[in-house]
């Protein structure tokens, strides 16, 4: 009879290699997605589905432990959500200045940024700045994100313009924030409540924006087709993901799930030129490698008072 315990690694690294196939994804949804939607409809509806795919299992987790959605808990998860509505704006934006694989490459600064945000808000862990690791991944990681969008070939065949680059800094440094943000919810709430709430609000923020600046009708003037890619992508980039990289991190723990979401890149990457034909130029490859090492070394000296990254929310 098998050992259930020699289960739980296995189970765990499958639920791993699992997110990172689907978290190699989200860049090339978005980006071919971005034809059909504008940014502001097309994060509403990605996430007004993600959120009715959690629905059943955030009623059965409340009615289970009889908990009420209070004011308290609303606004609890309120704060988390602001920065991750400008986040998806962001990175929808910033795709039509780079390609998915540049983007997933220079997303990974979230990392680092996230790192330095937590010394910010949990002054007992501002010792980790003295440590060798982080202050070389941060130096390394900095320079290579700026390396990966500077030597961006733009539209007109320069460089990206300086726009590009602002937004791609504003998405990455929301998701950092977000990822402080939501480490309270999430410790009050374990991971589908705090999920199912800030995905209900992040829709009910979107939705105001979306009708004051994009097109709520989109989904009745696409073809089903497309409507059908973006109901895979909320399931499966935002609600699945989600589930399988929290039973990573309870079976074989943060850091190892960390580390090989540094592998996103390289399978998003490998995606986008197979689809829609994406190079990355020397001056990037090389910098690609300085962030993506830089993030490495600034995570081999995180706590767990740096809450772990839940990517693409």
């Amino acid at each position: 009879m098998r050992n259930p315990e020699s289960a739980t690694p296995l189970k765990g690294y499958a639920a791993i290699f699992a997110t990172v196939v689907i978290w190699s994804t989200p860049s090339l949804f978005q980006f071919y997605l971005n034809q059909f939607y504008d940014p502001w409809a097309q994060n509403f509806y990605r996430y007004s589905v993600a959120f009715l795919a959690v629905v059943p299992f955030l009623l059965f987790s409340f009615r289970r432990d009889g908990l009420l959605f209070d004011r308290n808990l609303w606004l609890t998860c309120l704060i988390p959500a602001l920065p991750n509505v400008v986040h998806q704006i962001a990175q929808n934006v910033a795709l039509f200045h780079m390609g998915p694989g540049v983007y997933a490459i220079f997303i990974r600064s979230s990392v680092i940024i996230t790192t330095l945000l937590a010394l910010i808000f949990f002054p007992e862990e501002r010792w980790i700045i003295r440590q060798w690791q982080f202050q070389a991944g941060t130096l390394l990681g900095l320079v290579g994100a700026v390396g990966v969008l500077w030597f961006q070939p733009g539209r007109e065949g320069g460089a990206i313009a300086l726009p590009g680059i602002a937004v791609a800094f504003t998405a990455s440094f929301c998701w950092a924030l977000y990822s402080v943000l939501v480490k309270r919810p999430s410790a009050r709430l374990g991971p589908i409540r705090s999920f199912g709430l800030i995905s209900c609000l992040t829709s009910a923020l979107l939705l105001p924006l979306t009708l004051a600046f994009g097109k709520i009708a989109t989904p009745l003037e696409v073809g089903t087709r497309v409507n059908i890619i973006l109901i895979v992508s909320a399931v499966s980039c935002i609600t699945l993901a989600h589930v399988l990289y929290y039973v990573a991190i309870r079976k074989v723990g943060v850091a190892l799930s960390q580390t090989l979401q540094l592998l996103c890149p390289a399978g998003a990457l490998g995606l986008s030129v197979l689809f829609f034909g994406e190079r990355l130029t020397t001056a990037q490859i090389w910098s690609a490698g300085l962030l993506l090492f830089g993030a490495f070394l600034s995570m081999r000296v995180k706590t767990d008072a740096v809450p772990a990254t839940a990517e693409n929310l």
